[in-house]
């Protein structure tokens, strides 16, 4: 392979990883970034910048994706797409997201000062709103539909006012869908968010595919009365069958023998005061499984259970689905391509899932995806205590570095 003794500079993407993590930064060292905030549109501006200093051409799409492309010096057809997200879940950590994206900055850095000639148009993808809903992937390859973007969030702010201030244009977002045949191949960096490589001393994780992802939105419904004058018996509280709920999902998902999980992550009591009976609970259920089908059967049960709480509780409820991802596949030549990558750095792998969701997790429905993992320490993620090593910083930068080039002689 042409410049095999290429790598990254590891000092400089340390550096930034901490440099980005000021925009947001909490007084417990945690980074509070969330999609549309406006420590997201500075850390936007600085990722730009970043870009531009790589030698990349930068453009923000419809949707608010930031793209910078680094044409090809042949003719070859297909881009070769790399990068993730910098939003962060509130009083989140330096590295979910961020790590891929600078990392792929980076290495378009790295070959641009090698003054290396890339046969195909080496793109970097910053997506926007990653962790609310894998929006800007969603919109890339023409999931987000206009009524999508018109609807009002449980602030009652538009999708397309927020799209408006990160530089998109929420009126064009048709626009912001890849065309068939324009990509090469996507590969995406990410920190693995669990603890299986840092539990077992490997070096680097080969996703070979998502977890399906069905989320449901519950609202149970009781009356609301006064919490000192109303009689137990005559009480109508939807709170206390919410709990059941939440406590029968986790017995249900127990039982059945796999590895899917599910969980109850969001719960809003209303109206939320001391001496109020609770008229209403808002929850969500979220399922997920390496096997898209074994979810429906998994909701039907608890759907059931539901069903007869809402019988004994006298409450009445509504339940939709929110949001079904499918489970999908890595592309197995990429998968090849990163582990040969890692094995002649000498790093060692191991061939997994992916747990979480990922903007990848989209771009595997539209072109060859693959996903390099590198160690959480202690699994730890989506909090201030989120650490990856500079070593495995160092290690993914230079896999990723590496299969680009590798894809780039297809």
């Amino acid at each position: 392979m042409a410049n095999e003794n290429l790598t990254i500079n590891a000092d400089r993407l340390v550096r930034r990883i901490a440099e980005l993590a000021e925009y947001g930064k909490t007084p417990g060292g945690g980074v509070d970034r969330p999609a549309f905030s406006d420590a997201d549109i500075e850390a936007r501006r600085y990722v730009m910048s970043l870009m531009r200093h790589a030698g990349l051409n930068v453009r923000v799409d419809p949707v608010g994706n930031i793209f910078g492309r680094r044409e090809s010096s042949v003719a070859a057809m297909g881009t070769i797409l790399f990068g993730s997200h910098i939003d962060t879940v509130p009083n989140g950590g330096a590295y979910d997201g961020a790590l891929g994206s600078l990392a792929a900055i980076e290495v378009a850095h790295t070959v641009a000062e090698a003054g290396y000639r890339n046969r195909h148009p080496l793109e970097v993808a910053v997506w926007c709103d990653e962790e609310g809903g894998l929006t800007g992937s969603r919109g890339f390859i023409g999931e987000l539909s206009q009524a999508a973007v018109n609807e009002l969030d449980s602030y009652g702010v538009r999708l397309s006012d927020k799209i408006r201030r990160i530089g998109g244009d929420p009126a064009r977002v048709g626009k912001a869908t890849w065309k068939p045949g324009s990509l090469l191949a996507y590969v995406e960096l990410h920190v693995e968010q669990g603890s299986v490589l840092d539990s077992h001393g490997i070096d680097i994780g080969v996703v070979q595919g998502f977890v399906a992802i069905d989320q449901y939105d519950v609202t149970i419904t009781g009356v609301p009365n006064h919490a000192g004058t109303t009689a137990m018996d005559e009480r109508i509280d939807a709170l206390l069958p919410a709990a059941e709920l939440a406590l029968a999902v986790d017995r249900i998902v127990r039982a059945i023998p796999g590895n899917q999980v599910g969980t109850v992550g969001a719960f809003e009591v209303s109206p939320g005061a001391p001496n109020v009976i609770p008229g209403e609970v808002a929850l969500t259920v979220e399922l997920r499984d390496p096997d898209s089908a074994r979810l429906k059967p998994i909701w039907q049960s608890i759907q059931s259970e539901l069903e007869a709480i809402s019988d004994r509780h006298r409450v009445s409820f509504t339940a939709h689905c929110r949001q079904s991802v499918a489970g999908i596949p890595t592309d197995a030549r990429l998968r090849e391509v990163i582990s040969q990558a890692a094995e002649e750095l000498g790093l060692t792998t191991r061939l997994m899932p992916s747990g979480a969701g990922h903007d990848a997790q989209k771009l595997a429905q539209v072109c060859p995806t693959g996903m390099i993992f590198v160690p959480s320490v202690a699994g730890v993620s989506h909090c201030p205590r989120e650490l990856t090593r500079p070593e495995d910083v160092a290690h993914g930068g230079n896999v990723l570095l590496r299969s680009v080039l590798k894809v780039d002689e297809w």
